[in-house]
């Protein structure tokens, strides 16, 4: 890939500093996520997660290391994919067709539509993480000319002019909207919470390997929610009506906070599972058995094998 236009990230820069909020500001910081979850569970689109392939998805982080961004500006910038790409194409199948255009058929004016959506589609999703980048106030930011350079590296040929009429069309589909839910916000929190509340658990600890195993989830989201649906329905061949109740599962960022965190405390610290899951469930009012059920899809396909056996009371 193209050669590395910033330094690593030092590590004060990275480093999250668990103890030392307060109560209060755990408390409001834990209300605010909740409620945004929810907010955002009753608005979905019946397209939600149509843009979270794997392949663009490690596209996506594959950028987001080779410009040293913050990892939060690699999940921020696959919620502007999947909200601008669904909010674009209902715009463009909604609109009359354009003069010239009446005369094809349907399905060759959306062929049409398609190309022209393949030739841009790169540079939305550079733009989406150059937005991204510029959330954190602690990262580097993707200015105008490293975006340049850097998709010319990639084989794009675009102008500085473009790279910035990209930014702003897409800050305009995404209505300017740009605090989307962020599930390592909710892992990192969660985590801050759960130390507050159980103090011998060591989640500085635990921290780097919930960044794996989000990672981890995030690339083989299809595959884990559909055994989870599976899992959930008890049944092989879910209905659509099922897998359309589920779409609430799928992007529930409370549920994969708390299921990332439960993976990470089995594999480093097995002793302190149930009462990690515990005061998880606590926390969140997300039941045992639902973070049970989570832990044990995300192991199978960790390992590819049948899971490892987790314990809890329901």
């Amino acid at each position: 890939m193209a050669k590395r236009y910033f330094r690593s990230p030092t590590k004060s820069t990275i480093t999250f500093k668990f103890r030392e909020a307060s109560f209060d500001l755990l408390s409001d910081f834990l209300v605010n996520l909740n409620k945004r979850n929810k907010d955002n569970l009753s608005s979905l689109s019946k397209c939600t997660g149509s843009f979270k392939d794997t392949r663009l998805v490690e596209y996506i982080f594959m950028i987001t290391k080779e410009l040293s961004l913050d990892p939060l500006a690699g999940y921020h910038a696959i919620e502007f994919v999947q909200r601008y790409m669904v909010n674009h194409i209902t715009d463009l199948l909604t609109s009359p067709t354009p003069g010239g255009a009446a005369a094809a058929s349907p399905k060759s004016y959306e062929d049409l539509l398609s190309d022209k959506l393949k030739e841009k589609f790169p540079l939305i999703v550079f733009s989406c993480i150059q937005l991204a980048s510029k959330l954190s106030l602690h990262s580097h930011i993707i200015d105008s000319n490293t975006a340049v350079r850097f998709l010319h590296s990639m084989g794009h040929t675009v102008s500085k002019e473009t790279v910035m009429e990209s930014e702003l069309i897409v800050l305009k589909g995404l209505e300017f909207r740009l605090n989307p839910p962020n599930p390592l916000t909710y892992v990192e929190i969660l985590l801050e919470v759960l130390g507050h509340n159980e103090p011998s658990l060591p989640v500085e600890r635990l921290l780097p390997l919930c960044h794996n195993v989000l990672q981890f989830i995030s690339l083989q989201r299809s595959a884990i929610y559909e055994a989870l649906l599976v899992t959930t329905t008890q049944c092989d061949s879910p209905t659509t009506e099922q897998r359309e109740k589920f779409v609430t599962v799928t992007e529930d960022c409370m549920l994969l906070g708390v299921g990332v965190i439960a993976v990470a405390t089995f594999i480093l610290y097995v002793r302190k599972w149930k009462k990690a899951v515990g005061e998880l469930s606590h926390i969140t009012g997300i039941s045992k058995r639902s973070i049970n059920d989570f832990a044990r899809v995300t192991f199978k396909h960790i390992f590819k094998t049948s899971s490892p056996v987790l314990t809890t009371s329901t």
